[in-house]
Formats: structure tokens, sequence, C-alpha cells
């Protein structure tokens, strides 16, 4: 049931390739033995930075090679989005923004106001008619900012193609394509960089830290929260009306992550704070804030860190209680992560792994498209799968397992 496609069990793979011994990777790692061993066997999730930084640095692999890649099945809802990924690439590493290999291109303003709709499939996760469009925007984009001859139109096309990237860094991202997420990350502040623009750069610069390569070091978290804390504190002084606001938030959001990843939890409290009082200054309204910044969202990434820092289900469960899920659209990147995130850190503890159930059920219920791609969930649910005991609980997690591609 629990086979080599799992997180844990490509664990023990790799250990036995090291040579290494339970109680070898375990001392190096900063865990216990058992605790390795049941995430080995499946009784237990592997799904904390903090953990897989630490094991893929004692064993001198990237946290990739601990994690897997992407995963395709027989479910067209989970595979056909990654058809999008050769021509997103293709235009990526072929085109620079000086000189683009993009034959043509049509016009900037339909260009920009294709963006609109790429932000709209974005947010509702619609990977499949996102990856039919993003593509040859990112290509054709490459024309417009080769062009530096009217000046005001040239700046409206590198902002243009840090908002295009921004999508691009998402879609790969969850799709499980760091390297090109970090590389459409990269496009995005070689744009922002062309620009007098201390917002467009923190842009750039959150989707930079998102998608910073984990080198098999507890050290690359440690340099996503230097990254962050820098981004903050350069564009904090620059920030006024609400979009340099929402922006300034989701760095701050970005840096609690790494912190607890790094297992800061001080640094961790500290920079969720400081969102919160970010999110007093601009309207709850997540569905008009850029990247659905808002205090609706803040807490939500309180539930994410909290689930990063190990606290316990019920805990979990009393973070999740705060958030008023009524502000939060109804299909979407937000409500699937925050529901996602609450099924895993419910899955943690014996007594409320049905409830666990029933939260990434509605995770994949809102946002199929994503969920049935997230590693994290698919951990998750094969090691409630080993647990299993009540027929209901099994059905609906043999019917997610079967969805995601985990053997049942």
């Amino acid at each position: 049931m629990y086979d080599e496609s799992t997180i844990g069990a490509r664990l023990r793979t790799l250990r036995r390739w090291r040579g290494m011994s339970l109680v070898e990777l375990s001392g190096q790692a900063g865990l216990s033995k058992t605790h390795l061993s049941d995430m080995e066997r499946g009784l237990k999730a592997l799904d904390r930075r903090s953990y897989i930084a630490g094991l893929a640095a004692a064993l001198r692999v990237s946290e990739t090679d601990i994690v897997g890649g992407p995963h395709l099945t027989a479910d067209p809802v989970q595979a056909s989005p990654h058809g999008a990924i050769p021509h997103l690439r293709m235009a990526l590493q072929t085109n620079s923004l000086d000189n683009p290999l993009c034959d043509r291109a049509r016009p900037l303003a339909e260009l920009v106001a294709e963006l609109g709709v790429i932000e709209t499939l974005r947010v509702q996760c619609n990977y499949d008619a996102l990856g039919k469009r993003l593509p040859d925007v990112v290509d054709e984009l490459h024309v417009h900012t080769a062009d530096p001859a009217d000046e005001a139109a040239h700046a409206l096309a590198l902002r243009a193609m840090v908002d295009a990237c921004v999508a691009a860094t998402h879609l790969a991202s969850n799709l499980g394509y760091g390297d090109l997420a970090h590389l459409a990350a990269r496009r995005a502040w070689e744009a922002a960089g062309g620009l007098d623009a201390p917002v467009e750069k923190g842009k750039a610069a959150f989707v930079s830290v998102l998608t910073m390569p984990k080198v098999g070091s507890v050290g690359s978290w440690a340099r996503s929260l230097t990254a962050a804390e820098r981004a903050a504190d350069a564009l904090a002084p620059h920030v006024s009306g609400p979009v340099g606001i929402h922006v300034l938030g989701m760095i701050t959001l970005t840096a609690s992550l790494a912190a607890a990843a790094v297992n800061n939890h001080s640094a961790a409290a500290h920079w969720l704070d400081e969102a919160d009082e970010l999110a007093r200054r601009v309207q709850d309204q997540p569905s008009s804030a850029w990247m659905q910044f808002s205090a609706t969202n803040v807490g939500v990434w309180r539930v994410g860190v909290g689930v990063e820092s190990g606290v316990s289900g019920r805990a979990v469960a009393e973070l999740a209680q705060r958030v008023d899920e009524t502000k939060l659209a109804p299909v979407g990147s937000r409500r699937a992560s925050f529901l996602a995130d609450v099924g895993r850190g419910l899955a943690r503890e014996r007594a409320t792994r049905d409830l666990a159930v029933r939260y990434l059920r509605r995770a994949e219920s809102v946002a199929p498209q994503r969920i049935r791609n997230d590693a994290r969930v698919r951990e998750a649910v094969a090691v409630l799968l080993q647990q299993a005991t009540s027929s209901a609980g099994g059905r609906e997690l043999r019917g997610m397992a079967a969805r995601m591609g985990v053997p049942h």
C-alpha cells in the first residue's frame, strides 16, 4: 500500500543508498529513531519543511530528491495541466528581456488585457486553462521588453512581464517544477530591475523567496528567511497605497513561513504580527487584494505556519476557527490552501483523523487541479490511508488516493 512513490519510502531508499542506519540518520537530522522509523513506514507524514531540510542535509541530497518531482497519473484533472510546461519552459529558456527569439507578438495592450484573465484563472487554480494562455503571453512579452524606443510602453511591458512571471511561478511550483518556478521568478526580478518601482521589485522578491532552490542544506531555508527580511526592509519605506501594503504583507508572511522552517518560532511569530499590523491598514477583502493579502489571509497563513511548526491537531483546529471562511472565494487557491493545511494538521492526531479526511476532501473539491498535484497532501492521504480503520473513512481516502496516484 505504501510504496516507493511516497515520501517516507523514498527517504528509506535514500538512507539505504547512503549506507546510513536509522540511528545515524535520526541523530544527524535531529529526529528520534522512532519518529524517523514511523515516517519511513508511512505511520507518520513527512510533510514539515524543517524535517525535510534536516534530512536532506544529513543525506547530502536535495529536498526534491526526498519529496519527489512532478508525478502524472491516469486522472486527466491531475495530469492535463502538465501539458503546458514544455511551452512555458521554452518561453523562459529561449528568450531574454533584450534578445527575444519569439518572432511575433500581439499588441502590448492585448497582452496586458490577457493578464487579467490569467490572474482570474490563477486564483481559481484552473491550471489547465491557465496553461493554454500563459506560455504564449510570457513568450510574446519578450518582444515588447526588448524595444526601449517608447519609454512608457517599455515600462508597461516590464510591469506586465513581472505579473506574467508571478503567475508562471505559481503554475510551475504547484505542479512540482521547482526549477522552472525559480527561473520564472528570476525573470520577474530582471524585469523589475528595469523599473524605478519598489512595489514591482517587491513582487519579484516575493516569488524569488518562495522559489529559492532547496539544495540539501538546512541553510537553504535560512537564506530564504534572510532574503524575505531584506525584501521587507527594502520595500517598507516606499509603501503607501493598498497594493504596496499587500505586497509587503505577503513578503512578511513568507518570512514567517521560512522562520518556521528553520524552527525559529519567535521570528515566525514576529513576522505574523507584522502581517497583522499591515492587514489593519487595508480592507479585509481577499478577492480584491494582490495575492489576496488581508486580515483573513493572515489567519490562513497562521494555520499554515502552525502546521509547519508542528502544533497539535487541536491547536490547528483552534486556529482554523478564527478564520472567517466566508470571506474566502468559494473556489480558489486561498480556500484550498487553508483547507489542505487544516487537514494535514488534523491528520497528525488519531482523535482528529476523520475530520482531517473531510477537510482534505473539501480542499480537493475546491481546487482539484492544485490539490491532486500537492506532494504534502499526497503524503497526508497516503499516511491516513495506511492508518484508516473505518470503512467510510477508507472509502473516502481510497477515492482521493486513486485520483492522486497513491497506491491503495
